[in-house]
């Protein structure tokens, strides 16, 4: 599939699932801002990986927290590319920032996970939309299961901005209808190199081996690369029809019935 001559900008793209998703699009001929928030560094690395893939593109920096800085993010956009044909809205917070239970989150946790999320999209549409045309694509990343489930107690502030993020997700896909933009959030799995990497090492292997045993039926854990396909695939012109979904890319983790051990339900 080619995307040739189409432009993308996608939000914490210098590493993980960003970086992911930039480096398919890159493959599929798009140009592609890439933006950090402090690794510059690793920016600089997906930018030289985006060369070596025969496309092109910029850095960008700035909080997605911050209004003044989302705008003055698409205003370089404007700059550079003159359009957007795709925004995929991906940065978030490190862990520490927002990761505590209802009862301990602080007001300023419960802020910087609504401000990075929900306010940051409801921003980041109303500046991207203006630059796109018919066919253009809105991405927003999200952690369904845990927008919808309350066990992952310390998720509480980020899940709750989540949720709200989807619920925005649905409003604008009907406001741009008619401009044949569609907006969908997409909802990984757990992901290799992405948050489950920010975690203890006890804590990681715990997952992955959980995973890895059945509670995904594909036997394994994600790939900012299987991230980066699911993207490319809802950039294609014949994706034009769906909009305002989540669409889950877990490799079958969402349809295990908790309350069932895997071997029981994997029939093994």
């Amino acid at each position: 599939m080619s995307l040739q001559n189409k432009y993308a900008l996608i939000t914490g793209s210098s590493r993980g699932i960003g970086r992911g998703i930039a480096l398919k699009l890159a493959a599929d001929h798009v140009k592609v801002a890439v933006h950090y928030y402090q690794n510059e560094t690793a920016a600089k690395e997906t930018l030289a990986d985006i060369r070596k893939l025969g496309s092109d593109g910029f850095l960008v920096q700035g909080d997605v927290s911050q209004p003044e800085q989302i705008e003055a993010l698409f205003r370089r956009v404007q700059t550079e590319f003159g359009k957007l044909d795709i925004f995929v809205s991906n940065a978030r917070p490190e862990i520490p920032a927002f990761f505590q239970p209802p009862m301990e989150v602080s007001l300023e946790q419960w802020d910087t996970a609504f401000d990075s999320q929900a306010k940051a999209f409801l921003i980041e549409v109303r500046q991207a939309a203006p630059l796109m045309s018919a066919g253009g694509r809105i991405f927003a990343m999200t952690y369904a299961q845990g927008s919808r489930t309350g066990g992952l107690q310390s998720w509480a502030g980020m899940g709750s901005a989540k949720a709200a993020l989807e619920s925005l997700v649905r409003y604008f896909a009907v406001a741009l209808a008619k401009r044949g933009i569609t907006v969908n959030a997409i909802s990984p799995g757990w992901t290799e190199d992405s948050v489950l990497n920010t975690l203890p090492e006890p804590a990681q292997d715990l997952i992955r081996n959980w995973h890895i045993s059945g509670w995904t039926p594909m036997g394994r854990l994600g790939t900012p690369e299987d991230i980066g396909n699911v993207v490319a695939l809802f950039c294609a012109q014949e994706a034009g029809w769906i909009t305002g979904q989540v669409i889950y890319a877990d490799g079958g983790a969402s349809l295990m019935n908790p309350e069932v051990p895997p071997e029981i339900q994997l029939g093994s």
